[in-house]
């Protein structure tokens, strides 16, 4: 669990260089998953939630995603969209705007085939990309990996995880935590702490 008090986050930024309709919450909590071990990015379990000490509400930058069904599996070629403040190229400067990136799904047989990335991503994690023209980089750590359904919802189904160190590889998709992995997690986890 995390010091209260130490973060925040910032709801409908776009621009870091400019006054927006933005607005900010303390984080009063924050629960990383028990079986997390930063050491070994193969383990998995790159998950966390925070609890703002004030409610977060929609507004015209800022709209609600809802969490998948659990064990739910998009299948290749699913499109989404990355979102993130991180590097545009490899060792390049970050962007002082939200980047977003149209990724395609890659199916988990593809994802841990030789010359993808093998053993290094787990049943618990989601690739997309790996064209060699998108991607995730350094600094995305933590975003989401947005999917629009049949219904036209929003849904979250990754969380940025790790890719190649050169960001744009082809079959080195983006690595993201699969969050429907953990939706019973989540629910419980909010439940104990006296989330909604």
């Amino acid at each position: 669990m995390g010091v209260p008090g130490r973060f925040a986050v910032v709801l409908g930024e776009h621009n870091l260089e400019r006054k927006g309709n933005e607005y900010l919450r303390h984080i009063q909590l924050i629960i990383t998953h028990p079986r997390w071990n930063p050491l070994v990015l193969e383990d998995g379990n790159d998950i966390a939630l925070l609890r703002m000490a004030q409610p977060a509400y929609a507004t015209t930058d800022v709209q609600i995603a809802a969490l998948p069904t659990l064990n739910e599996i998009l299948p290749n070629g699913y499109p989404c969209y990355i979102t993130g403040w991180g590097l545009t190229q490899p060792f390049g400067l970050p962007s002082p705007t939200l980047q977003e990136a149209l990724l395609s799904v890659v199916d988990h047989a593809t994802c841990t085939s030789p010359y993808w990335w093998s053993y290094m991503v787990t049943e618990n994690m989601v690739c997309a990309g790996g064209d060699g023209v998108m991607a995730g980089c350094q600094g995305d750590s933590g975003g989401p990996l947005n999917c629009q359904n049949d219904a036209g919802l929003w849904v979250i189904h990754g969380i940025v995880s790790f890719g190649p160190i050169y960001c744009v590889m082809d079959k080195k998709p983006t690595v993201f935590t699969r969050v429907s992995a953990y939706t019973d997690w989540v629910y419980q986890t909010m439940e104990q702490n006296g989330g909604t």
